[in-house]
């Protein structure tokens, strides 16, 4: 999905996330070569699932952000508070979750799907998208 022509103002995030409130449903707010910038809001679990040719990039803005991993066979969590950036390595198994409520920035390849490569089955709050426009 494309956002449409580069932008010839600056974007301020805390006004582009006021301006949707679905979860689990990332918006482009910009694009850096062949890379969505994408904020997300989420609260609850996502679904386990793995991007097999892309790590995937993520700043938490505001909350914290839980993602579970699974790496030759062991579960673990990391928890990143505000302020945080974690890069989940591609082929990993992982589930992000956030009990309270998060804002995320995520950077990932123009096309990259919600869900990833392969994944547990989707449930219905998760969007199953490449990324949305902003409204």
């Amino acid at each position: 999905m494309n956002p449409g022509p580069a932008r010839s103002e600056p974007l301020l995030l805390s006004t582009a996330l006021a301006g949707f409130e679905a979860l689990w449903s990332p918006r482009i707010v910009a694009q850096v070569n062949d890379y969505d910038v994408r904020i997300a809001k989420v609260a609850g679990e996502h679904v386990w699932h793995a991007h097999d040719d892309t790590d995937e990039f993520f700043l938490v803005l505001e909350g914290e952000l839980t993602i579970a991993l699974r790496e030759d066979g062991v579960e673990r969590e990391v928890t990143l508070a505000r302020g945080a950036v974690f890069v989940v390595p591609r082929g990993t198994e992982h589930r992000p979750s956030s009990v309270a409520g998060a804002a995320l920035l995520l950077f990932e390849p123009t096309g990259t799907l919600t869900v990833g490569d392969r994944h547990d089955p989707v449930p219905p709050h998760v969007d199953t998208t490449r990324g949305h426009a902003l409204p």
